[in-house]
């Protein structure tokens, strides 16, 4: 049976903070918004039940801060850290030490953004799923040749796509 949440820090800004906030509301748990100090007037702020202030105004010091976020969880007892999405949403790494800690992190487990963070890896299993896919290569290209024979097999216009990052 899953565990009932009764309080969620939501680790984001702006509008998807808001409609965070609202989804908490109608569903009776207490929204906990981790905000920095550039956005200490903001709106969600004002209509979160609670607001803690992560540090500065730039991400990598405040949404992008395990520590201070996991902090601000760990001091208000949250059940869910909620990270929205950018920042920390596809963080296998700060899914990771949330399940380490306890709380709920509220999206994929640690071990499938790790694997969907990996273009090649996620390729494999949607094949593996039976998942339709564009044409491609089945793995990783290195080599200029290989890379001319696939685009070749493929088509042009060709999409070149990093096996890692966004």
């Amino acid at each position: 049976m899953p565990k009932l949440l009764g309080s969620v820090l939501i680790a984001n800004r702006g509008e998807i903070a808001l409609r965070i906030i609202q989804a908490c509301e109608e569903l009776g748990i207490r929204s906990v918004l981790a905000y920095s100090e550039a956005d200490k007037d903001s709106l969600p702020v004002k209509l979160a039940d609670q607001a803690v202030c992560i540090g500065p105004a730039q991400s990598r010091f405040s949404y992008q801060n395990f520590q201070a976020i996991m902090g601000a969880a760990l001091s208000q007892k949250v059940d869910a850290i909620h990270p929205g999405y950018g920042f920390l949403a596809e963080n296998a790494d700060f899914a990771r030490l949330c399940e380490e800690q306890g709380i709920t992190f509220v999206g994929p487990r640690a071990d499938i953004i790790a694997k969907m963070g990996d273009k090649i890896e996620a390729r494999k299993i949607a094949h593996e799923a039976g998942v339709p896919t564009i044409p491609g290569s089945d793995g990783e290209i290195s080599d200029p040749d290989e890379a001319l024979k696939v685009a070749r097999d493929v088509g042009f216009p060709l999409l070149i796509k990093a096996s890692a990052g966004g």
